[in-house]
């Protein structure tokens, strides 16, 4: 079974992906921020991660720019998943590597086809 990485700093939005990774037949782990986030990384990598941009302490830009720098995450599938739904901020989410970027509010069959597609790769 495949395992997701939550990182979102609102813990209702938090929640929400979760159970909505969960009840599609997935294991999900979380953290609130980016430092925590690339913690929880080193310690158990994921199939892919869900990745919110604006957080405390580190934002999403530059946590997918490290994972896509390092040999060991380069190849894990990051979908970007904000609030800021501009063509720049999409252009910019994926310029710093990641695979796909949903706009918050999204439909919940658009977060679950796209992470489920990324994982089958």
């Amino acid at each position: 079974m495949s395992t997701v990485l939550v990182v979102e700093d609102s813990v209702t939005q938090r929640e929400m992906i979760t159970d909505l990774l969960k009840g599609s037949g997935l294991n999900v782990t979380v953290a609130s921020d980016g430092v925590e986030a690339l913690e929880r990384i080193q310690g158990n990598r994921p199939d892919l991660v869900v990745l919110d941009i604006v957080m405390p302490r580190m934002n999403g830009y530059e946590v997918c720019r490290r994972l896509k720098a390092d040999p060991k995450t380069q190849h894990v599938p990051i979908v970007m998943c904000s609030s800021k739904g501009e063509e720049f901020d999409r252009y910019w989410g994926m310029k710093q590597g990641a695979d796909a970027y949903i706009a918050k509010p999204f439909q919940p069959t658009e977060l679950v086809g796209t992470v489920k597609q990324l994982l089958r790769g």
